[in-house]
C-alpha cells in the first residue's frame, strides 16, 4: 500500500507563491502518476495537475496553467506543486494523489490527508 504525505500549505497573500511537497511510500508499483487535486469549501474536489515518475507524460489543468508547475523526484520519491502568482480563488485544500491514467486522464486511488493554502487578497 502507498502511503502519501503533504507538506508546504499555509497562508500567503496575493501574487505570492508557495511550494507544495508530497512524500511517497510503501509499495509505489503500479502508481505511476503523481498528481495534485484542490478543494474549496462548497466545491467540489478538481484536478490541479498530475505527472508520471518517468516524466514523459504531465497535465495542468487550465486554471492554473502557467502559474502552477508540477515536477518529480523519482529517486526520491517527492512530487512538488510550485504556485506562483497566487489568487484568492486559489484558496482550497489541495491534496497530493497517485494512481495511473486513462489516455490524458489521471485516475488516482491513493490520497493523503491533504493540506490547506489560504491566499489573501
Amino acid at each position: 500500500q502507498v502511503q502519501l504525505k503533504e507538506s508546504g500549505g499555509g497562508l500567503v497573500q496575493a501574487g505570492g507563491s508557495l511550494r507544495l511537497s508530497c512524500a511517497a511510500s510503501g509499495r509505489t508499483f503500479g502508481n505511476y502518476v503523481m498528481g495534485w487535486f484542490r478543494q474549496a469549501p462548497g466545491k467540489e474536489r478538481e484536478f490541479v495537475a498530475a505527472i508520471t515518475w518517468s516524466g514523459d507524460w504531465a497535465s495542468t489543468a487550465d486554471s492554473v496553467k502557467g502559474r502552477f508547475t508540477i515536477s518529480r523526484d523519482y529517486v526520491r520519491l517527492l512530487a512538488y506543486l510550485q504556485m506562483n502568482s497566487l489568487k484568492p480563488e486559489d484558496t482550497a485544500a489541495y491534496y497530493c494523489a497517485t494512481g495511473g491514467r486513462s489516455g490524458t486522464v489521471f485516475n488516482p486511488n491513493v490520497w493523503g490527508q491533504g493540506t490547506q493554502i489560504t491566499v489573501t487578497s
